[in-house]
């Protein structure tokens, strides 16, 4: 900046006083799924001056919970912990919720919090590049209703569309010829009866697990491909959920308990606690060596036998050879149960093609179905299906094509201003995800706050940083399960890749980490590197206003220290002379043994905070 801007900007800033000049900035957020909608609420919450804008391709909210609609789908974790820390809901109806009903729930934030004001629906952003001058993003943004584009700019830009958003399509030779109805859990047509139908299922995913359940009561016979075995998960809560019955799998919260939830707020809490630590207490089972990851294929083993008991014959091809919690937990109620079924048959054999009237195995047997339901998830590669470029007109798509190197899953050198929700290495194999998306949204604002404080123009990690924390995810999933032989989405589906989805350590561990951000980690480009002006007039912004604020006497501001403990001296090495006192003052030392004797000949010396 010339020397006479600097001097310029200086003197308007000298007018006003400290924390009036927040420099005004433009946020995108690219999806309305969970992490977008969390987005929306906390920027236009904590950020002054800000301009919110929420592009959303689809026709409505809730991201992965508006796009799956198939029968059957629901979440994998409890409903309780599966909701907004600052909005519980009272009213889930099962221990674990139907995606229509965590879609109403969203649907119900979104409205509450006035996030519709700043959401564009069927809008899809089509580009975004990087302008150094500017400092900004320069969006291309196609309106889907009206087939048209148009531009768009942004300070920050931030991705919330998630890792559950492009379905993954199988790619057997034939599917296309296939003559009945071939359809995708991720899109699935609520239009089409599948009643008295034939249908193959393909994939043992959570997509798999539920729909078969769903499915079966209406229709004549199900085909279950599986490729590789998956450990059904039990129940979390058992204790709980074993007193209403035992082996309950999902249950309905009855009159009773809906009345306790919205009546008795002690009641509420102790339930939603109590699951919320048996999520975050998970975490041994993933590390080798404990005795949890040792225990763990016992409990799953025995919760499978009982599922199985009718057709026991059915656990050594459903039963994997990998650890539990390798691939994600899927509790999947009724699905052992269903695979006992005459109308159920499990098909182990490779898929070789797809005819007309159905699958063609390896063994050359046509298995001739109706309908063709492929549950084979997500594109979980991370590679962005929008086309990014950052500096030095690097595309992203490049940078990540072989790994996506980030900086704690959130940001990467080269793409400024670029924050990434639920991206590379932050999903949780255990833990409460929603929490960490949070924290995330938490990350992002206080960058927004440094930046409109700092007047920073632009701040991206420096790359060795993100190199070390790709180096530090290699070394940390080394002594863990995941290293084992197994195909994920943890690994992009590969069996043997790096581990590209999970956070390296537990739930806990992640939301800690992203609690006070390490600004020295990244590199800066200031609008006016040499100015103070952040300084103002030397009056604080409530000083102007008549406002002498002096809370920081306040009790509840107050940062008491614990209660300073203090032991008998036994020479002058020990103590200081104090004079006043004509004596020997002891030094302070915590939890002395000689303590409580000190007190009596020191007596009304001590501190008197409290603990």
């Amino acid at each position: 900046m010339c020397e006479n801007c600097s001097a310029r900007r200086l003197q308007d800033t000298m007018g006003t006083p400290m924390g009036a000049h927040q420099r005004a900035l433009r946020i995108v957020v690219i999806g309305a799924g969970i992490s977008g909608i969390l987005a929306s609420i906390r920027f236009r919450q904590r950020v002054p001056n800000v301009s919110v804008c929420v592009y959303e391709k689809n026709s409505g909210v809730g991201g992965t919970w508006f796009k799956n609609k198939y029968p059957g789908c629901m979440s994998d974790h409890p409903s309780h912990s599966y909701q907004a820390s600052f909005e519980p809901n009272l009213e889930w109806s099962h221990f674990y919720a139907s995606a229509d009903e965590i879609k109403k729930y969203w649907e119900k934030v979104f409205f509450k919090y006035g996030c519709d004001g700043s959401c564009r629906l069927e809008t899809k952003v089509i580009s975004a590049i990087w302008n150094e001058e500017k400092g900004q993003w320069l969006l291309k943004v196609a309106d889907l209703k009206k087939n048209s584009l148009f531009d768009d700019e942004c300070h920050l830009l931030i991705s919330a569309t998630g890792m559950l958003d492009d379905a993954k399509w199988p790619t057997f030779p034939g599917l296309g010829d296939f003559k009945g109805k071939v359809m995708h859990t991720a899109e699935w047509d609520k239009s089409y009866s599948y009643q008295g139908k034939k249908v193959a299922v393909i994939g043992n995913g959570s997509s798999g697990l539920q729909i078969i359940p769903a499915l079966l009561p209406q229709v004549t016979h199900i085909d279950h491909y599986i490729k590789d075995p998956a450990w059904v998960t039990p129940t979390l809560y058992r204790e709980t959920i074993d007193n209403r019955g035992p082996h309950l799998q999902n249950y309905i919260f009855d009159s009773a308990d809906m009345r306790s939830f919205k009546h008795n707020q002690g009641y509420y809490e102790r339930f939603r606690n109590g699951i919320e630590h048996e999520v975050q207490s998970m975490h041994a089972y993933t590390v080798n060596g404990t005795t949890e990851h040792r225990t763990a294929p016992m409990t799953f083993m025995e919760h499978m036998e009982r599922g199985l008991q009718y057709k026991p014959e059915l656990l050594a091809k459903l039963i994997p050879v990998f650890p539990p919690l390798t691939r994600p937990l899927t509790p999947a109620p009724g699905y052992l149960e269903a695979m006992t079924k005459d109308k159920v048959k499990v098909i182990t054999k490779p898929i070789k093609k797809v005819v007309e009237k159905g699958i063609v195995t390896d063994d050359n047997v046509i298995h001739e179905v109706d309908l063709v339901v492929c549950a084979t998830g997500f594109d979980t590669s991370f590679i962005p299906n929008i086309y990014m470029v950052g500096r030095n007109n690097q595309t992203l798509r490049d940078k990540w094509r072989k790994y996506p190197e980030t900086y704690l899953g959130i940001m990467t050198d080269g793409f400024p201003n670029y924050f990434i929700a639920f991206g590379p290495n932050t999903g949780l194999a255990t833990g409460n995800q929603l929490l960490l998306l949070e924290r995330q949204i938490d990350y992002f604002t206080s960058a927004a706050l440094k930046m409109q404080r700092d007047d920073i123009r632009a701040m991206a990690p420096r790359a060795d940083k993100v190199q070390s924390f790709v180096t530090h995810c290699e070394q940390y999933f080394k002594g863990t399960i995941f290293k084992e032989r197994c195909s994920s989405w943890y690994k992009a589906h590969t069996e043997n890749g790096p581990v590209i989805g999970l956070w390296p350590g537990s739930g806990l561990h992640a939301v800690e980490a992203l609690k006070n951000p390490r600004w020295e980690d990244f590199s800066y480009e200031y609008i006016d590197p040499d100015s103070m002006s952040w300084l103002g007039n030397g009056w604080t912004l409530n000083e102007t206003r008549n406002d002498i604020s002096i809370d920081y006497l306040s009790r509840d501001q107050i940062d008491y220290p614990n209660k300073l403990k203090v032991f008998l001296p036994q020479n002058s090495a020990d103590s200081d002379y104090d004079e006043q006192r004509s004596g020997w003052r002891p030094r302070y030392q915590s939890d002395d043994p000689r303590w409580d004797a000190m007190s009596a000949v020191y007596e009304g010396q001590t501190s008197s905070f409290e603990d």
